[in-house]
């Protein structure tokens, strides 16, 4: 039989092009490591409220996040390559948040800070995991655990947490027995509802009163007067910054003195300034990060974000300032990788960060310890 010299060129030209196929039909988000940038600046992308009534939060994320990125390029960046954050305005809008998901993954950004917003965030988590972007969020809501994406990963502790200590501490140390709720019925409002009443009724107390309102609502005159019948020791508040503050000033103008407890939002500069000083005094906060003189760490933060922004930080700053470290240490033990790797290398991180000390499990939650301050004089302040 006659050889034909083409047949060794033909073979290896098919095999080429047999590799090249296989690889453009790669299972979604097998290839996501691969498409990323491993040269020129590393893209990081912040996605926060920064309009409407969570932007005070947005703002605080970016200015945290971008401390630590500062800090980190004028050190030399990560593997000799400088980090590149850019701010996506999410307008506190699911959709709107879908849509910059899908913009991070088209234009090759690595990795993903925020939102300060769970239900924003649980609507990107899909997006983001197939697309293999590893996300660091603010959000508290328990049903980002539910998500079950291994690219989600928390920068401070659940509702669950925040909700159990509180419990703990309401009932047990300080032995009220009648607690009255008011919470709204978005994602956040409802994950901190069924965090709180699920801690106070293991410890053997039912609310007296569980009032729900919705995310726009400006009157709570009938919640309140309802709640004011029961003649509360203390009210818990599942609500964002604004909102809340709305509720305790409006409590107060109907003369109810009874003192309110929730957990983040309660401790930050936006609730009390809505609510105004006085109604806010005795206020009981559950936090991982009750003020600038926890420690020296955070006293050393503090101070650089003074002389960043000449404002005072608080504990979305400092989160997102933990968040942001821990994915750029990831970033550099993982010498750059991307996708499931660095993924792989956030939950392999151990951080000694502002809130605490971190270690990723399987959920993507990496610390699971708040305490409790009281609001005195304006300032939150631990509870002796």
């Amino acid at each position: 039989m006659t050889r034909n010299p083409a047949h060794p060129r033909l073979t290896l030209a098919i095999t080429a092009a047999l590799a090249t196929a296989l690889g453009a039909c790669s299972a979604p988000g097998e290839s996501g490591s691969e498409s990323k940038s491993t040269s020129g600046p590393i893209k990081i992308a912040v996605v926060n409220a920064q309009s409407g009534q969570l932007s005070s939060l947005g703002d605080w994320e970016y200015k945290g996040a971008k401390l630590a990125v500062d800090e980190w390029n004028k050190k030399g960046g990560v593997n000799g390559r400088k980090i590149e954050l850019k701010l996506f305005d999410d307008q506190g809008d699911p959709t709107t948040g879908t849509n910059i998901a899908r913009k991070l993954d088209s234009q090759g950004y690595i990795a993903m800070i925020g939102t300060a917003e769970s239900a924003v965030t649980i609507a990107m988590a899909p997006v983001l995991q197939q697309a293999e972007i590893p996300n660091i969020t603010s959000g508290q809501s328990d049903k980002l655990v539910a998500q079950k994406s291994p690219f989600l990963f928390l920068n401070g502790p659940t509702s669950t947490t925040y909700d159990t200590t509180l419990a703990k501490y309401l009932i047990e140390d300080k032995q009220h027995k009648n607690i009255a709720m008011i919470t709204n019925n978005g994602s956040f409002g409802k994950g901190e509802h069924d965090a709180f009443l699920k801690a106070a009724k293991d410890l053997g107390v039912t609310p007296s009163t569980d009032q729900i309102v919705t995310t726009d609502q400006k009157d709570f005159s009938s919640a309140l007067t309802k709640i004011r019948a029961e003649k509360p020791e203390v009210i818990f508040i599942g609500s964002e910054e604004v909102e809340a503050g709305l509720i305790v000033k409006q409590a107060r103008d109907l003369g109810i003195t009874a003192p309110f407890a929730g957990a983040a939002p309660q401790g930050t500069p936006v609730f009390m300034d809505t609510a105004g000083k006085a109604a806010v005094e005795g206020t009981i906060v559950s936090s991982p990060y009750l003020s600038n003189d926890v420690s020296p760490a955070a006293k050393k933060f503090a101070d650089a974000y003074q002389a960043a922004y000449k404002e005072e930080a608080e504990m979305h700053g400092a989160k997102a300032y933990d968040g942001a470290n821990i994915l750029l240490t990831a970033l550099d033990t993982s010498k750059g990788a991307t996708g499931k790797k660095l993924a792989d290398a956030i939950r392999a991180t151990r951080h000694d960060g502002l809130l605490g000390d971190f270690a990723y499990d399987e959920t993507g939650v990496g610390i699971t310890q708040t305490a409790i301050g009281v609001i005195r004089d304006g300032k939150l302040v631990a509870e002796q």
